[in-house]
């Protein structure tokens, strides 16, 4: 009897084995769970910088799309070296023809990073198509306002969460304990040093767009010495005023460079000719630097932006 039924546990864990119900995947998906039955073969992302956490996974092989990369930026070499022939189905924002044409199981997007709450594509809406979505946890706070402030987790979380459900898990963590290193041995020269102000902008606009303190470059400036001046600013990117902006008075400015005509050359020149901002301590003394848009989203690209966000705030660490 004991043999029979040793059996047949035997055959029912080899049943749910096969099936994949005995080893289902499942992580946090903004405080939710999402679950899979069996790895994702064929997925699609979306943006420059959750594309650089694919390619870092070397996920290459499983991406059969990736949506809104050429009709906002201008790509390296290097990103055009790691995606290969993988085509672009949208060249912004996708739409659900879009999607599925490719007959994705993973659609890895945030809010406002290829999906708006209430708009053609979100989870649920790509839920009937048997479209799972991993969404960015940077972006979940557009739907929970009680998520934590912004830190470098952002980043190793989502790595991590991407190599867990992509099979990679090893891969996955070796990058994300490499990151932690490096991060720490730039915060451990930053630490000892004057906190400098640093304000954050998104391109000339009437309204300036930045980063508040849900979103990943408040803790960016923090571990590279400096305060972010909008670290109050209730969300992750968003609009403040000139006004608030000028009674900070940055010590410096990180630019956001599209590299489209002079980049953030061309930014900083509007900021010099504008009639409040230009007589902040930042413009006065020229102290910027300008950072691609994937260094400044979650993305590989962070820890080395930190690197040089640090050295251009302090030049005593060259």
């Amino acid at each position: 009897m004991k043999k029979l039924r040793s059996l047949i546990m035997a055959c029912v864990a080899s049943t749910l084995a096969y099936t994949g119900i005995a080893d289902d995947i499942a992580v946090d998906n903004c405080g939710k769970p999402l679950v899979f039955e069996t790895v994702p073969e064929r997925i699609v992302v979306h943006d420059m910088n959750m594309a650089d956490m694919a390619f870092a996974l070397e996920l290459q092989d499983r991406m059969v799309g990736l949506t809104g990369i050429t009709g906002w930026y201008k790509t390296s070499p290097e990103f055009d070296k790691l995606r290969g022939d993988i085509p672009e189905l949208a060249p912004k924002y996708p739409t659900i023809e879009n999607l599925i044409s490719v007959e994705p199981d993973l659609f890895f997007a945030g809010w406002y990073y290829g999906m708006r709450p209430g708009g053609e594509v979100t989870p649920d809406t790509l839920a009937p198509f048997g479209i799972k979505t991993m969404i960015l946890t940077e972006s979940c706070v557009h739907q929970d306002k009680n998520r934590p402030v912004a830190s470098m987790d952002l980043l190793f979380e989502d790595v991590l969460r991407l190599g867990k459900v992509m099979n990679v898990e090893d891969r996955a963590a070796n990058l994300v304990a490499d990151w932690k290193v490096e991060l720490a041995s730039i915060e451990a020269q930053t630490a000892d040093l004057d906190r400098l102000r640093v304000f954050l902008l998104d391109g000339p606009a009437d309204a300036p767009f930045t980063a508040g303190r849900f979103a990943i470059p408040d803790a960016m400036i923090a571990a590279a010495g400096g305060q972010n001046v909008t670290h109050d600013l209730d969300t992750s990117w968003g609009r403040t005023s000139w006004e608030a902006v000028a009674a900070a008075n940055p010590q410096f400015l990180v630019l956001l460079d599209y590299q489209t005509g002079n980049g953030a050359a061309d930014t900083f020149r509007f900021l010099q000719e504008h009639p409040v901002i230009s007589q902040i301590d930042a413009v006065k003394n020229e102290h910027w630097i300008g950072l691609r848009y994937e260094e400044l989203t979650p993305g590989p690209a962070n820890i080395y932006a930190i690197k040089k966000m640090a050295k251009a705030m302090h030049p005593e660490l060259n």
